[in-house]
């Protein structure tokens, strides 16, 4: 069932959203401020591919102060946009019956683009 799941994801716009991450993290690579914030993106990206069966969970000993304050940076620089975007495709998912288990992941990626440092995906 992952395995369909995470194709139909893929046809229904999971390529997009993972293009955009990789995209906006080379971008953020190319400055050596910006490559802890390209590294997050990476991490999404790679979690947008292949969402069912996988999770974005705290790594040990997280967070930490070094994680919350990332965390802070990143929902100052305006990341929180990512979150909003997902809420927004978790809610047209929503609206028929088939979309909700789509929907429910945009959700989860949404809360796990508001703080993304700290996690990893298992």
């Amino acid at each position: 069932m992952k395995t369909v799941g995470n194709i139909l994801w893929l046809i229904l716009g999971g390529v997009v959203i993972a293009l955009i991450y990789y995209v906006v993290g080379l971008l953020m690579c190319i400055t050596v401020i910006g490559i802890p914030f390209g590294i997050q993106l990476f991490k999404l990206g790679t979690y947008a591919l292949w969402p069912f069966g996988h999770e974005l969970v705290n790594g040990p000993g997280e967070p930490g102060c070094v994680s919350i304050v990332m965390n802070l940076i990143w929902i100052l620089l305006g990341w929180w946009e990512i979150a909003v975007l997902h809420l927004v495709c978790g809610l047209l998912f929503c609206i028929t019956i088939v979309g909700i288990p789509w929907g429910v992941l945009h959700f989860r990626m949404a809360l796990n683009s508001i703080l993304p440092f700290g996690k990893e995906i298992r």
